[in-house]
């Protein structure tokens, strides 16, 4: 069983407007933005995270906005629910603060003694808050939501699986432990993480599988301190016949990837070096920042690429 990995890293995920998902995250759930630059392998379209103020892995909300992209197909295979932290006792600011800003949400409900409240993204994201009385995290405090009722991290996400039986297996090699279970609901969780411990699978065995598009989790990823446990941790995946990629340097952290039996990709990330490595954390996500291999190309994108407020 591995022992080094931490908890969830950051989840990434499909967007179709890179204004409206930036106001969305920054003033509707009032997180920072603490990076924008662009994805990798389509420079031409914006890599934005949203997160506490320094960007602290467990609290990192990642996306892609592709311009025209095609909405999301619901089903197995895919992480269906993002879930934030709040105080307890904040559901009903939350509530009454999403109705005011028209966001689609669902009644309070509760979940393994877990008070939550589902609501949608702009392209139909599933997301939920839940009141966790546990998490000593520290939010953002400048993004317009009250320091008592601001979102801390993620509390978890919730896969949605055909047959959780693989991956279940697989997440106890990583260090997960089974906690409750309820009807078709598994939760497992990580000992002495970093806040963001949680995992819940949802087995789904008649549902059709998911498609991905703008709405949509592209993968998640969990946390391990440096890139010396991220090696340990990848020798042990390929050793148990997992297929993971080399090591790929994204900047701001390093990072791993491997599909699950279940379908979901699965990143593993480093917490070093930072979103502080190119900006000073008072300053975060205000300048568009570029990888090396796609500076020659600043004219161009500061031209084409969407501005995100305004």
């Amino acid at each position: 069983m591995l022992t080094q990995i931490k908890g969830l890293h950051h989840v990434t995920s499909m967007a179709a407007d890179a204004r409206q998902n930036n106001d969305f995250f920054t003033h509707k759930l009032g997180l920072r933005r603490v990076k924008q630059t662009v994805n990798f392998d389509a420079p031409d379209v914006y890599h934005l995270y949203y997160a506490d103020e320094f960007g602290t892995p467990g609290s990192v909300m990642t996306y892609f906005p592709f311009p025209n992209i095609g909405a999301a197909r619901q089903g197995v295979g895919e992480v269906g629910t993002t879930v934030f932290s709040v105080p307890e006792g904040t559901l009903p600011y939350w509530q009454q603060r999403f109705a005011e800003q028209g966001i689609t949400l669902a009644a309070p409900e509760e979940r393994f003694g877990q008070k939550r409240l589902k609501f949608s993204g702009p392209d139909g994201d599933g997301f939920a808050l839940v009141e966790d009385k546990n998490d000593i995290r520290a939010p953002w405090l400048k993004g317009g939501v009250p320091g008592d009722e601001a979102i801390r991290g993620f509390h978890s996400v919730s896969l949605r699986l055909k047959d959780g039986g693989a991956t279940e297996e697989l997440l106890k090699f990583m260090g997960y432990e089974e906690v409750d279970r309820s009807g078709s609901m598994l939760r497992m969780a990580l000992k002495d993480g970093n806040g963001a411990e949680v995992i819940d699978i949802e087995t789904l065995p008649t549902a059709a599988f998911a498609g991905l598009g703008a709405g949509s989790v592209h993968h998640v990823a969990f946390a391990v301190e440096d890139r010396a446990k991220q090696l340990e941790v990848r020798k042990a995946l390929v050793d148990t016949g997992y297929q993971v990629t080399p090591v790929i340097d994204r900047d701001y952290f390093w990072a791993i990837y491997f599909r699950t039996p279940g379908g979901v990709l699965f990143e593993v990330s480093t917490n070093e070096p930072g979103f502080n490595r190119d900006e000073d954390t008072a300053h975060l996500g205000e300048a568009l920042k570029l990888p090396a291999q796609h500076q020659h190309l600043r004219p161009y994108l500061e031209k084409h690429l969407q501005p995100l407020e305004g």
